[in-house]
């Protein structure tokens, strides 16, 4: 059995869409990050840089065994359970290396823009211009690469759609605002996000942890 710790934030939702994928027995246990308990020492004895989300996995190989960070534990159950991720050859490093795009930059300028233009009360003009004109720059690169493809890594739905899904998506809420027109302006990403929206498991995921 896993156990899931995550809370309702792009990070948090893609370990729930991946377990909903693949259709097999987990729990959840939320950790409430506005209330700080991802600093609480019995989920820092799982997840040391104190972020979730993270697994435990009573059935690992070689006994139970804890994991933190998004991408490691997308890349761990694609691996075990040989989906979502070629095990070898040109389409199983197209996926590494768009989950390592998400996980590098959209992840990250996506969040400290939310930060900086919804979150923090002290505005910074100049940290919102960085951050939005990287983040509009990182979602022409999308348009761009799905204006070809299907999906991110090619014509194969992968742990790196079910990476970038959660964070396109509350882009399109959270920061409509200020990304609401680059990303109504991109018609290969909005095909992308019914295209993968439509998937019960996406849905499914996208729902939890229900708090």
């Amino acid at each position: 059995m896993i156990t899931l710790y995550t809370w309702t934030t792009p990070n948090g939702r893609k370990p729930t869409i991946m377990l909903e994928e693949l259709g097999i027995a987990y729990t959840i246990k939320t950790v409430n990050i506005q209330k700080d308990e991802q600093f609480a020492p019995e989920f820092l004895a799982i997840s040391p840089n104190n972020k979730i989300p993270a697994i435990v996995d009573d059935e690992a190989e070689g006994g139970p065994m804890s994991l933190f960070e998004s991408a490691a534990i997308l890349i761990y159950l694609a691996e075990k359970h040989q989906r979502f991720l070629a095990p070898s050859g040109p389409q199983r490093y197209k996926a590494l290396e768009w989950l390592s795009w998400q996980i590098g930059g959209l992840g990250p300028m996506l969040g400290q823009l939310g930060f900086f233009e919804v979150s923090s009360k002290e505005k910074s003009a100049l940290a919102s211009k960085r951050y939005r004109e990287e983040s509009e720059r990182l979602l022409n690169v999308m348009e761009k690469q799905l204006s070809s493809s299907p999906y991110l890594a090619g014509d194969a739905y992968s742990i790196a759609d079910i990476a970038a899904y959660p964070w396109v998506v509350a882009a399109g809420d959270r920061l409509k605002a200020v990304l609401g027109d680059k990303l109504a302006a991109s018609p290969a990403l909005q095909a992308w996000l019914t295209r993968v929206g439509e998937r019960p498991a996406v849905q499914r995921g996208m729902a939890l942890p229900k708090v």
